[in-house]
């Protein structure tokens, strides 16, 4: 989940003549591209075909030849994708021609298992520092990295050209992580707190919440569940839903309060 669309930028000459202005639903699956690639790659294949790729990386092929051609590539009709090529346009694209150095702020469970990963290396990341604002966490030793206090990340964000950082903290502190983040010259921000960030323009956030993620998969669980056991009357089974909540239907403006507010 996004909060900002990255802003459109020039680009230097490369496999990519200039950095193009992607749609926001690209971008999200120039990833998955990519992860697909690596795969094949070490597979052995040298190319591979728009409907091979779209099926390793989970979406049509139509959808992907139109991600594809934003970048200016569109295959070779009878032979496909060239695998090699394909990957250093998506890391070009993305900005993984270099490994960005990464903060992350909080090393409670989540942090620690996130500082822990070593995923981010072969993805293009290096977590360049670990912070905390509780002294019993300060000086703890995690994955060859020593965790330091917030107030040390200034100074270190300058030391280390960090400019994304994770908060991994709780919902209270994360809005005052963000200020220091932001403050420190950080401007992308990938937010594991359960809460929505205030950050100025020009500042990027892309939130990750685990409740939500699961909730909409309950409601796919409950909605299969309801279209195994519809009932016989056509209509009955959303209307039914008030009274079943303990209210009447709806009121005359159409509208019907949240339960439990």
């Amino acid at each position: 989940m996004s909060q900002h669309r990255p802003a459109g930028a020039s680009g230097s000459p490369g496999v990519v003549p200039a950095l193009p202005d992607l749609p926001e639903a690209t971008v999200a699956r120039l990833p998955e591209y990519l992860r697909a690639l690596h795969h094949l790659a070490e597979s052995g294949h040298d190319t591979v075909s728009s409907e091979g790729l779209a099926s390793a990386a989970g979406v049509n092929s139509a959808k992907l030849r139109k991600d594809l051609s934003h970048l200016g590539s569109y295959g070779t009709r009878g032979v496909g994708y060239d695998v090699a090529l394909l990957v250093e346009q998506i890391e070009y694209v993305l900005g993984l021609t270099q490994r960005r150095a990464v903060a992350l702020v909080g090393v409670g469970n989540l942090g620690h298992a996130l500082a822990g990963y070593a995923g981010f290396g072969t993805r293009g990341f290096r977590i360049a520092a670990l912070f905390d604002a509780d002294p019993g966490r300060v000086g703890e030793q995690i994955n060859g990295l020593t965790v330091r206090h917030i107030d040390e990340l200034p100074a270190c964000a300058a030391q280390e050209s960090i400019a994304i950082g994770v908060i991994a903290t709780p919902a209270r502190a994360a809005q005052t992580v963000a200020d220091q983040l932001v403050a420190a010259g950080v401007t992308s921000i990938l937010n594991f707190a359960p809460c929505v960030l205030s950050v100025p323009e020009g500042v990027d956030v892309r939130k990750v919440d685990l409740a939500i993620e699961l909730q909409i998969l309950s409601f796919h669980e409950h909605r299969k569940a309801s279209l195994t056991a519809l009932p016989d009357t056509p209509g009955a089974g959303i209307a039914a839903i008030p009274n079943r909540l303990g209210g009447g239907g709806l009121g005359s403006s159409g509208t019907q309060e949240a339960v439990g507010s």
